[in-house]
Parts: structure tokens; sequence; C-alpha cells
């Protein structure tokens, strides 16, 4: 694990491009794993700037999905990803993978994500937030480490941090499919981003703390490959493993 302490959140996303970027011109990025939320955006903007040829070869799968917003909704992350960085880096959208939600059959729609991934030989490098329950991905406290792509209930926290993004809380979907934390961990590479000092608490619980379902996000600790990037304020309660850029 590598964490690195950057001054704000153009840094951070400019630092995460550079390592997606050196991926993509090296030939090691066929599959990219992306999350959605605010922690991310920076990443995707400095990717749209960079304008790097060979994004037309590569793969795309998120994390997870709300269910029963439908594709179409401006909220889906089908939507959210195709906006961000779908169209903008010239992806085709048949390379453009999400969960369905919207699914009849959830459970299926779940097995097909697994076997999606599989076929494509997993992710090269996943992105990844956190949340300030130590959800990532939608694996709320509690989530098994063992974990695959399921449905899940959004506890209140989640929902709450995610009301922004919608015209008031009670639009906020209650449930969703995830990429369990035994999938997100079979990633080769993960690249964390959190910025905030309400994120120090949980950045310190991930990745000092105990290993446990408690705090999902605690995983990332038995990550082969992970490099951890956060302002000064996210950083604040680190003990250890600090590198400051």
């Amino acid at each position: 694990m590598r964490v690195e302490i950057l001054p704000d959140a153009e840094a951070i996303g400019r630092r995460a491009a550079d390592l997606v970027a050196a991926a993509l011109g090296r030939g090691d990025l066929r599959v990219l794993g992306v999350a959605t939320g605010s922690s991310p955006s920076p990443i995707y903007e400095s990717l749209r700037r960079m304008r790097l040829p060979g994004w037309q070869d590569v793969q795309v799968f998120a994390l997870d999905e709300y269910i029963g917003l439908g594709p179409g909704h401006p909220q889906s992350y089908r939507s959210v990803i195709e906006c961000e960085i779908g169209r903008p880096l010239g992806i085709p959208a048949e390379r453009v993978h999400v969960p369905d939600g919207d699914a009849t059959d959830l459970v299926a729609a779940c097995s097909s994500y697994e076997r999606e991934l599989s076929e494509q030989g997993g992710v090269d490098v996943q992105i990844l937030g956190i949340g300030v329950s130590g959800h990532i991905g939608f694996n709320e406290p509690g989530s098994s480490l063992t974990s695959r792509t399921r449905e899940v209930s959004l506890t209140e926290q989640t929902r709450t941090d995610n009301a922004r993004f919608f015209a008031t809380a009670d639009d906020v979907p209650r449930r969703a499919l995830t990429q369990g934390i035994a999938t997100i961990a079979q990633a080769r590479r993960h690249v964390l981003v959190a910025r905030g000092a309400h994120k120090a608490a949980v950045v310190r619980a991930a990745l000092e703390g105990e290993v446990s379902s408690a705090c999902p996000a605690s995983a990332m600790q038995r990550f082969a490959d992970l490099t951890v990037l956060l302002d000064p304020a996210a950083a604040a309660g680190l003990v250890r493993g600090r590198v400051q850029v």
C-alpha cells in the first residue's frame, strides 16, 4: 500500500489520472473499473483533458447501480458513466458495463455481471471511493469480505450522503446492485481517492484498523497493489504510511 497526500481535489485527480494513463500507455489497461460520486469526478475530468488515444479498445466496468431507476434516468450510474467517461473518452457504448438494476431477475443479473467480468479477464485498474460508513462500492457495514455481486439495501447514511444528487431525499433509491468485496479485490491494481475531514476517521479505520466486515473498506489492506490518494484533511487521522507529495 502506498499513501500519498496531495493538496486538493485537482491534484488528486491529476495524480490518479496519471496512473490510469500510464497503464493505458503501456498497453496494460484492457479493463478499467470505475466508481461514481464526487471524489472520483476530478479523475475523469483530468482524463478528458489529456485526450489520450486508445480508449476505444478499453472495457469499462462500474462498481454498482441503483435498483429501479432505469438506464435512462440521469442519476442512474449508467447515465453518469456514459456522460462523464464513455462518450467523452470515445469508449463505445457496448464496452461500458453496468449492473442491470432494472432487470426482472436481479439474481441472474448479478451472476451475468460476474460472468462478464471473468470473460474480460478481470479489472486491470480499479478506481475506488470510500463512504463515511466504510463502504466501497455499495458494500455497507456487515458485508462479507468474501461477497460477490449481489443485491444490497442502502443504509440511511448512504442515502443521506447521496441525496445531493437527487431532487429530494425521498428520491434516493433504497436498494442497489454492487460488486462484492471479493469481486473488487480481484482487480490487479486499485486506486482509492478520498477528500475532506469528514472522511478522516473512516480512512484511518480502513487503512490502519482491524480488517473486519464492520468496515468493509478495511479489506483494502489485503489488496496486492493499492495506491491511496488523500488530501491533508482526509489523511489527518493516519499514524503511518504517509508520503507527502
